[in-house]
């Protein structure tokens, strides 16, 4: 047996797969004010559409949903005819709490509960 399908209706399921996957990735990069979502992701590195991202470059933010993940330092590493590939130079793991400029005693209270 043997199973052929024509150019046009293989181009259209890998467009559906396509969108299908984009309505369930969450992560996206944003660079000053754009924010580019992202088609894939690796351990070094991501990839953007072609058509809908410029060759961004330097410092970025990588999101997950509302959730920061990383910021990291990019350089574009190669395009093919649609997606943009960049490469992850420094990556700086986000977390969720603020720095501080002092150290914090092991057993430090958490909060503190005002009598009166």
């Amino acid at each position: 047996m043997t199973t052929f399908l024509s150019p046009e209706i293989l181009a259209g399921l890998e467009e559906a797969r396509e969108r299908g996957w984009q309505k369930s990735n969450r992560l996206r990069v944003e660079a000053g004010t754009q924010s580019h979502a992202v088609l894939r992701a690796w351990n070094d590195g991501f990839a953007l559409p072609a058509g809908a991202a410029p060759h961004l470059r330097g410092l970025v933010d990588l999101y997950d949903g509302a959730r920061h993940l990383k910021r990291c330092l990019i350089v574009a590493s190669e395009e093919d005819g649609r997606e943009i590939r960049f490469e992850l130079k420094i990556v700086n793991e986000a977390s969720g709490e603020q720095p501080v400029d002092f150290e914090r005693p092991v057993d430090a209270p958490v909060a503190l509960i005002a009598e009166g």
